[in-house]
């Protein structure tokens, strides 16, 4: 399969200190990386892809231990997390969906005993493209608190052939959760669900 070319990363911190009521006590943090990378498909159908996954773990690990490092480095912190990818014009939605097992996995892996599945969305798009991307409880996709996005985007990617690539990993609920459902602390942890 084709190497990994990456042209560049990103990596966002946001802290979250109140939507409008009181404050926190501690601020939702939501971290995100980026990684721009060369599309090694673009312009033309290519029959066999999947393999590119394989070649996409090596990132993923990388991209995910860089999000543990910067909420500070400890995996207890992290509660939330999603993926997603954008891509080129000259590229095709499926590309994208090359993302699913390196970046999911990969948060999963590093996480240590993550069980629910790792959200995600795609979108083809030119340079500037904002994509939101889904966020979920690690343990429980049903834990309503932690449904949330964060949008991520970069202003000269990705070119036509391009792929963004991007791992988002939360330390928290939604600032002021109050729509009921069921409680990080009620999680059964059995199924990835509840």
């Amino acid at each position: 399969m084709p190497e990994v070319s990456i042209r560049k990363e990103l990596t966002l911190l946001e802290e979250i200190f109140h939507e409008g009521g009181p404050q926190a006590a501690v601020p939702l943090r939501r971290a995100a990386a980026l990684s721009v990378i060369r599309n090694p498909f673009a312009g033309a159908y290519v029959r066999e892809i999947a393999g590119f996954m394989d070649d996409l773990k090596p990132l993923g690990l990388q991209m995910a231990r860089r999000l543990i490092e910067i909420l500070g480095g400890e995996t207890r912190v992290v509660e939330g997390y999603g993926k997603g990818a954008i891509v080129g014009a000259s590229g095709e939605i499926e590309h994208g969906a090359l993302w699913h097992v390196p970046g999911g996995y990969a948060m999963r892996e590093t996480l240590g005993n993550a069980k629910a599945i790792v959200p995600s969305a795609k979108k083809v798009g030119g340079p500037g493209t904002r994509l939101d991307v889904p966020i979920t409880h690690i343990n429980a996709s049903y834990v309503r608190s932690h449904f949330d996005a964060m949008e991520v985007g970069l202003t000269d990617a990705p070119r036509s052939d391009e792929l963004v690539l991007a791992l988002v990993m939360t330390t928290g609920a939604r600032v002021h959760a109050r729509v009921g459902g069921l409680k990080a602390s009620e999680i059964e942890g059995k199924d990835g669900l509840r």
